[in-house]
Formats: structure tokens, sequence, C-alpha cells
């Protein structure tokens, strides 16, 4: 049999049977047994021929199938027949140039989110160091133009998302939104002792941007831009805030400041009365924040407990080192009733 080989021993064949476009150099030997007086039983691991079998004067074999074509041969052959002009063709690749051009946009917001996050978080690093300066007003005013340099760099997410669906691209930027509310809403509280309102954010967060003239419709020119925090978003940075007001308590504290933590008991009440109000009708992630805003108004609670009932008995500079243990050994659970 041309191409083949077979060899008998006692009642088994070996039988080397080459793939298709191969040499025999490439061929596999597979292992056929005798089965009754009727045929062959295959022997092999290698399953990628469909083989049939006659038995003839004891001693021959004819094959009969054929190899399975490989995969790469199948996806070339199917490339070469298809219709590059097809309008099926056509409107699945402007499908892709789609999707690339969002996934870009995305991972660009992305990365601006990162930006805002970590010049928000170092603002508010700055603005901790009011407890322990005589002049607030030069930590307000350094704060002030790190704040400007992050409204920068929403502008330059308002340019992105112009003409765009604000809630395709919502995920991308929260967090970087979110610490920006919670770093400037600490800003306001520093220098006005109240909670800033959503309205006050968004009036901050109006830019001029220079108009390209891409077709005839369009005309070069500055033209504004707005970018509007969304309720949710406002909702969750203030949450935040209510832990960077509990660290100002006890930073205060160990500076020998014993009005502020009262000050801030007060606030964080407020604050905790008005998410009581959501209740569970508010977003998700809202309930989860409410958990460490209870534990961030007891730690002040308590720091104000000991502050009012233990404070004579306590030297004003361990004030500090008290209350950052007690903080640290404070039970979540019993943190409120």
């Amino acid at each position: 049999m041309e191409g083949q080989k077979s060899l008998r021993l006692h009642q088994k064949i070996f039988i080397c049977v080459p793939e298709m476009n191969e040499s025999l150099t490439g061929a596999r030997w597979h292992s056929f047994r005798q089965r009754g007086g009727s045929g062959w039983h295959v022997h092999s691991w290698h399953q990628s021929f469909r083989l049939k079998f006659m038995r003839k004067n004891c001693n021959l074999i004819y094959y009969e199938g054929c190899g399975r074509r490989r995969r790469t041969e199948v996806g070339q052959k199917s490339e070469e027949c298809v219709n590059s002009d097809s309008a099926v063709i056509a409107a699945f690749k402007v499908f892709q140039q789609e999707l690339d051009t969002k996934h870009d946009k995305y991972e660009r917001l992305v990365k601006s989110s990162r930006d805002i996050t970590i010049e928000s978080k170092r603002t508010i690093f700055l603005l901790h160091r009011v407890t322990s300066v005589p002049d607030v007003e030069e930590i307000l005013n350094e704060a002030d133009v790190k704040l400007d340099s992050v409204r920068q760099k929403i502008g330059q997410i308002a340019e992105e998302l112009r003409g765009e669906d604000l809630h395709q691209f919502h995920r991308a930027i929260t967090p970087g939104i979110q610490e920006y509310v919670e770093a400037v809403s600490f800003h306001h509280f520093i220098r006005h002792r109240t909670l800033i309102s959503l309205e006050e954010i968004n009036a901050r967060l109006v830019f001029m941007k220079e108009n390209k003239a891409v077709d005839e419709v369009t005309c070069p020119g500055p033209c504004v831009l707005t970018f509007q925090i969304t309720p949710t978003d406002y909702l969750l940075g203030v949450a935040d805030l209510t832990g960077e007001l509990m660290r100002m308590c006890i930073s205060s504290v160990g500076n020998g400041d014993m009005d502020t933590p009262f000050l801030l008991s007060g606030f964080l009440r407020e604050i905790h009365d008005g998410f009581s109000f959501i209740g569970n009708t508010g977003p998700y992630e809202v309930s989860k924040k409410l958990h460490t805003l209870r534990q961030s108004l007891g730690k002040v609670e308590d720091a104000c407990y000991t502050l009012r009932v233990r404070g004579s008995e306590i030297p004003k500079h361990m004030l500090a080192d008290v209350f950052s243990s007690r903080a640290a050994h404070l039970d979540p659970d019993d943190a409120m009733p």
C-alpha cells in the first residue's frame, strides 16, 4: 500500500498513516488489534483520523478514510472565502473602531481620575497641618492653589466627555470625583465651619476651552464646558469627610485645643442624622459608608466624653496618646447605641 507500512505481530498490526499533506517522516503509528473475526479494533491516542478498515486474506488492510484538516488550513481557506466588500464585514469594522475609541477614552479617564485622587489626597494632608501651625490662612491659600490644579484636571475630563453619555464612563471617574469632594468639603469646613453644598461645588466646575474648527458647522473660538457632580458622588465624598474630621479631632486635642472636638462632634452628629434619613432608599455604596461614618462619630464622642469627665485627671500632653489608644481598641459595634 503506497504511503503506508504495515507490520503484523501475532494478532496485532501497527500501521503508519501519514497526516494530510505531510511526508512519511511526520506520520504517526497506529495500533490495530483483531477483534473477533470481522475486523480490527483501533488502539491509538491520536484521534485526528476517521478510518475504515477491511480484512482480506488475513494480512491486508485497506485504508478508506482520510485525515481531518488542520485548523490552520481551515482558517486560511475560510479567510480566502471571506468577501472584504461585504456589507456585514464593513459594518463590523465600524463597530470595531467605535469600541476601540470608547475603550481608549475609558483608559484616559481612568488615568485622569487617578491623578485627581493623588492631588486631592495631597491637599487633605496639607489641610491637616492647620491644627499645628499659627497661620491657618496660609495653609488654606496653598490648598486653594492645589484645588485649582485639581479643577483643571476635571476640566480635561469634561472635555473628554463632550457629547458623550456620562453614565457610560461614570465608573472610570467616580473614585477621583469622590476624593475631590472630600478635599473641597474639608477645605470649606476649616474656613467656614459648615458643609459645602452640591450646588456650590458644581458652580466652580465651569471651564473655558478653545473650540477647534473641525468642519464648517463648528465655529472656532472659546466655549464653555461644565461638569456636574452626581448626588451619589457628593454623598460618598461627604461620608469620607467624616474620617478626616475624626483625625482632625484627635490631632486638635494633642495640640491643646479642647473646643474643636465638641464642635466636630455636633457637626458629625448632623451629618449622621442626614444619612439616617436616607436609610435604605439611597445607593448601595452609601449604606456601606454609613458604617464607617458611625465609627468615626463614635471615636469623636468618646474623645469628648474623656475630655468632659476625665479631662482634669489626664495631663494635656498625654491626651492625644490616650485618645489614640482608646480609638484603636474601640469596638465598632459599641461605637453608637
